[in-house]
């Protein structure tokens, strides 16, 4: 009596007798495997006790489950696995990466084919070797699609985790809770966040975000990406060369503003840098001429008209607070210059002063804040800044 083997050609059968055979020397050509594996693959030796033993045991299974593979021709594909890993396969992902699943079965079967065919009566040598190879193959394609399947759901898994990150530092939670997040995700970065906030595209699903995290990643030592409503969110940690950097991703987001801001500290602290920027992303429409990318310190006055407390912070205790504690007349200049026309003559006439004494408390300005006074949106900067001193 023989069995049709399924996918193997009609004309190829294996006996009873054969399948008896390889059932009676299944213990023998295990432990010959074993020896196998330990000769070929230098990690295999490398692995705990435990860890060899759960491979024996695999490979004791597939030997096994050769002769039901050869008796049972629907036996295939995920039922195949299940009887070959047993209940738990993920045992096998944490042992293991598929690179090593796939030698691991290689190796297996070169020791099958060197073993088994000589157990076997001389008719069935030929196409039990066939057998041996096909059944590999089916094992093969299984594990990877087990495989497939896990890494595909773990990505699903860690945009969660990415997203609630996301959400943690947009939220200003406690430093403890950013942190715990950020290290469920796996950032390493120490310190310097980069946060980068645009207009999702219409298509931001989960492939276009694997796509722009593997973009981020060339410029950045970790990546996180996250979509919020219509925002498309990016934190970024070791940039190696942000404007390289964000010419690189600019073009995956969609139309409209795309406002960055940077933090140097943890990411644990960066709640600040996060809503510096998600505010500017909101106010860039107030200012006709916003760059692309734009700093999120370039758009402090747009920030502060649509009620940014830290843009209005940061304007009087950058601009109003250094200007009032230099003293000499540089807070009675600035407002005199930026209020008068931005005209040299007539601020000096307003302070009854030289024009170059207005000259040297312009450029000592400049040194004071950052913002020139002479360049026209410098001067609006400095403007808004004064108006909210006042206020």
């Amino acid at each position: 009596m023989s069995v049709d083997t399924g996918r193997l050609p009609k004309a190829v059968h294996v006996s009873e007798e054969a399948l008896e055979v390889l059932r009676s020397n299944t213990g023998k050509l295990t432990t010959e495997v074993g020896q196998h594996l330990e000769a070929e693959l230098p990690w295999y030796n490398q692995l705990s006790t435990e860890e060899r033993a759960s491979l024996r045991l695999i490979a004791q299974r597939g030997i096994a489950g050769l002769a039901n593979w050869l008796q049972d021709p629907a036996a295939r594909s995920l039922p195949l696995v299940n009887e070959l890993l047993g209940p738990a396969p993920t045992d096998l992902m944490r042992t293991i990466s598929l690179q090593r699943a796939l030698q691991l079965i290689r190796t297996i079967v070169d020791a099958v084919e060197a073993r088994l065919p000589g157990l076997m009566p001389e008719p069935d040598q030929p196409p039990m070797l066939e057998a041996v190879l096909r059944y590999s193959r089916e094992v093969a394609f299984a594990i990877a699609d087990v495989y497939a399947r896990a890494a595909e759901s773990r990505g699903a898994w860690d945009s969660r985790l990415e997203a609630l990150l996301v959400d943690a530092v947009l939220r200003a939670d406690p430093a403890e809770q950013i942190a715990s997040r950020a290290a469920a995700v796996g950032w390493q970065s120490g310190a310097g966040v980069v946060v980068v906030v645009g207009s999702a595209p219409e298509q931001a699903d989960a492939v276009f975000l694997s796509h722009l995290r593997r973009q981020c990643v060339r410029f950045a030592g970790d990546a996180v990406v996250g979509v919020q409503g219509h925002r498309l969110i990016l934190l970024l940690g070791g940039v190696t060369n942000l404007e390289q950097g964000l010419a690189r991703i600019l073009p995956h987001f969609g139309e409209g503003p795309v406002v960055y801001s940077q933090h140097e500290g943890p990411i644990a602290n960066a709640a600040r840098c996060a809503q510096s920027a998600f505010a500017g992303c909101s106010a860039a429409p107030a200012w006709s001429r916003t760059p692309r990318p734009a700093a999120a310190e370039e758009l402090l006055p747009e920030r502060a008209l649509a009620g940014d407390p830290h843009a209005k912070d940061a304007l009087t205790s950058g601009i109003c607070t250094p200007l009032q504690a230099a003293g000499h007349g540089l807070l009675e200049t600035v407002d005199a210059y930026v209020n008068g026309g931005h005209s040299l003559e007539a601020t000096a006439r307003e302070l009854f002063v030289h024009t170059n004494t207005v000259r040297y408390r312009l450029k000592r300005i400049t040194e004071v804040t950052g913002w020139d006074p002479m360049e026209p949106r410098d001067a609006y900067v400095l403007h808004t800044a004064l108006s909210l001193g006042r206020l």
